[in-house]
Parts: structure tokens; sequence; C-alpha cells
């Protein structure tokens, strides 16, 4: 099974567009410290072991042997580094020399990706803030039609208002001249 060095994976059911790290796509070839062959995998976690407490610790150990084997040794067969300890030396000026290039070169390729993260977010705090504006004027957009829609709503109410009181008054003429004609039919019959 290969094993995929992307930060994240996109298949046909995610939209690339939609992806939260979509901004950091072009950026994943700064991934791997090193690269992404087996020897930057490996230079990657020998230089990241460097600042282990194991290794700090471990170091410590095989230092405070080798001084004590060569300090403390009752015969000279078990002393292969006497004061001033020149082989112990040789052997930190070796790691120095090994460590040191490592270190560089990891903290060079950090910087690298910070700051393409750093472009990346930024990318992403704009379009962030462009969907904020459009958010911001599709709202306003809609407070200003339902505004409108609220005081044609007010019109018509009112209109219906006095409509309706013009009704009232309407049906209270029809219904007095009714009354009025009846009176007076009632009249003419009982006077005629």
């Amino acid at each position: 099974m290969e094993k995929s060095n992307a930060p994240f994976a996109t298949g046909p059911a995610t939209d690339p567009n939609k992806h939260h790290l979509r901004f950091h796509l072009a950026h994943v070839h700064l991934a791997p410290v090193f690269g992404n062959d087996w020897f930057a995998l490996k230079a990657e976690a020998f230089a990241r072991f460097f600042g282990t407490p194991v290794f700090l610790v471990g170091q410590t150990v095989i230092v405070t042997i080798w001084i004590i084997i060569n300090v403390m040794a009752l015969t000279s067969r078990w002393r292969f580094d006497e004061y001033p300890f020149i082989l112990l030396n040789l052997a930190f000026s070796l790691q120095a020399a090994y460590a040191a290039p490592l270190i560089l070169l990891a903290q060079t390729r950090q910087a690298d990706r910070d700051k393409a993260h750093s472009e990346a977010d930024a990318a992403h705090r704009e379009e962030l803030a462009k969907a904020s504006t459009e958010r911001l004027a599709l709202a306003a957009e809609q407070t200003a039609k339902l505004v409108e829609l609220m005081d044609q709503n007010t019109r018509l109410t009112e209109l219906t208002n006095e409509l309706s009181k013009r009704i009232e008054q309407l049906t209270a003429e029809m219904h007095a001249r009714l009354v009025q004609n009846a009176a007076d039919a009632a009249a003419g019959k009982s006077g005629g």
C-alpha cells in the first residue's frame, strides 16, 4: 500500500474549493523537511531526534560511562581513551559536523513552510473577508427589500382600513335609505 505525503486527500466526493486547507495545496511540496525520498525522510528523523530528551539523556549516560571506564578502570586494557579524552572530543566533533547542517537545513525549510503557511492563511482570511462582505451586502439588500415589503404592507393595511370605513359608511347610508324607503312606503300605504 502506498503512503501519501499529502497533508489531506481530495477525491471526487470532495470539492477542492470547499476544503478548509485548499489554500495550502500549492505548498504541499514543502511538507517533508528534506524532500520525499528515503534518505530525506531518514535525515529529517535524525535531525528531529537531536532535540529530544531521549537523545540528551542517552548521550549523557554514554559520556558518563565513557569517562568512568577511562578514569576508574583498574587495568590499562580497559582504558581506550585516557584523559583529556581525545577520542570523545573527536566523536563530539563528528556528531556536530553532521548535526549542524541537518539542523540548519531543517530550520531553513521550516522557515519556508512557515512563510508558505502564512501566505495561505492570508489568502484564506482574504477569502473569508470577501465572503463576509458579500454576506453583509446580501443581508443589507434583503433588509431593504423587507423594509419595502413592510412599507407596502403598512400602506395596504391603511388602504384596507380606509376601504373598510368607506364600506361601513356606505352600508350605513344604504341601511338608512332602505329604512327611509321602507318608512316612506309604509307611510304611503297608511296615508293613501
